[in-house]
């Protein structure tokens, strides 16, 4: 009883959550708008890491937390490509990763969306030349849309995903 009482006393001691950056919600927004039209349903995501070094899944990850939420806007990470509408492909693809990314593109239904994902996707970063590299995930797989940085910022991921899904209602 003396916790039920103190709990009387206090009240309610949070406050409103207040969003860190609305533009971010506004882009999750619009990308759960642009999916169901485009998909009729909620944008599933297969992560791909073809060799990167791990920066840019921190930053993806990011998009999962608190702040960003984006299982609450209709985004959420699928375990497998023939369950995804949109492959997020970090890292420049390594050699032993090429053959595996591209069964993964061909397991993915159409219409299907790729984004690469930092700058090692786009031009293989400081990995260029690597006696391990095949190339940029470009030189492997078509992409609709690329997120510059060294790693991109989460928001930055989700603008590279809105792109996509723009160039994708055009194509149609």
């Amino acid at each position: 009883m003396q916790l039920f009482a103190k709990i009387l006393r206090t009240g309610v001691a949070t406050r409103p959550l207040q969003a860190a950056d609305t533009g971010a919600i506004r882009l999750v927004r619009a990308i759960d708008a642009r999916s169901r039209a485009l998909f009729g349903r909620a944008l599933a995501i297969r992560q791909v890491d073809a060799g990167s070094c791990n920066g840019c899944e921190v930053e993806i990850v990011g998009l999962a937390g608190p702040v960003y939420d984006m299982e609450r806007y209709g985004l959420h990470f699928v375990a497998s490509p023939r369950h995804a509408d949109l492959l997020l492909v970090t890292g420049p693809v390594t050699v032993n990763m090429a053959a595996p990314l591209r069964k993964t593109w061909e397991a993915t239904p159409d219409p299907k969306l790729v984004v690469a994902v930092g700058d090692c996707a786009r031009t293989c970063g400081v990995f260029r030349g690597g006696y391990g590299v095949a190339g940029a995930v470009s030189d492997i797989i078509p992409v609709d849309a690329f997120v510059d940085g060294c790693p991109p910022e989460p928001a930055q991921i989700l603008h590279g995903i809105l792109m996509a899904l723009d160039r994708r209602e055009v194509k149609r």
